[in-house]
């Protein structure tokens, strides 16, 4: 849990920042309950990456893990700076709910369904 006192006090309400990684824990069990406003929690090292773990841009309360591991199919990737941007798109089904939306640079751009709305609302 020593990781989890990285995240410094102001970064807990500021929404008008980017998404970015916010901590580094070894194990998934050490992601906090809590995070902050954008903030994504990234599980292993460097060397071997497991997860990466944040609560959903649509705000309804759910939390996003998805694996970094290349080893498993799918996985996704982390593109190295300040800001997070992840490859291929992040697509949540769950509860009567799918988010689908890209994160890139540090902004979530949300993909558009067949009848011209957003993801991430109640079906």
């Amino acid at each position: 849990m020593a990781a989890v006192n990285r995240i410094r006090w102001w970064e807990w309400w500021i929404p008008f920042r980017p998404w970015r990684i916010v901590a580094v824990v070894e194990a998934a069990d050490e992601i906090p309950s809590k995070l902050p406003t954008r903030g994504a929690i990234f599980v292993g090292t460097s060397e071997r990456p497991k997860w990466i773990a944040f609560d959903c841009p649509c705000k309804s309360g759910h939390r996003i893990m998805i694996t970094l591991d290349p080893g498993h199919r799918p996985h996704w990737s982390i593109v190295p700076g300040d800001r997070l941007t992840l490859s291929p798109s992040v697509d949540y089904h769950g509860n009567g709910r799918r988010c689908h939306y890209f994160v890139r640079h540090g902004s979530v751009e949300w993909v558009k369904d067949s009848y011209g709305g957003h993801h991430g609302k109640w079906r």
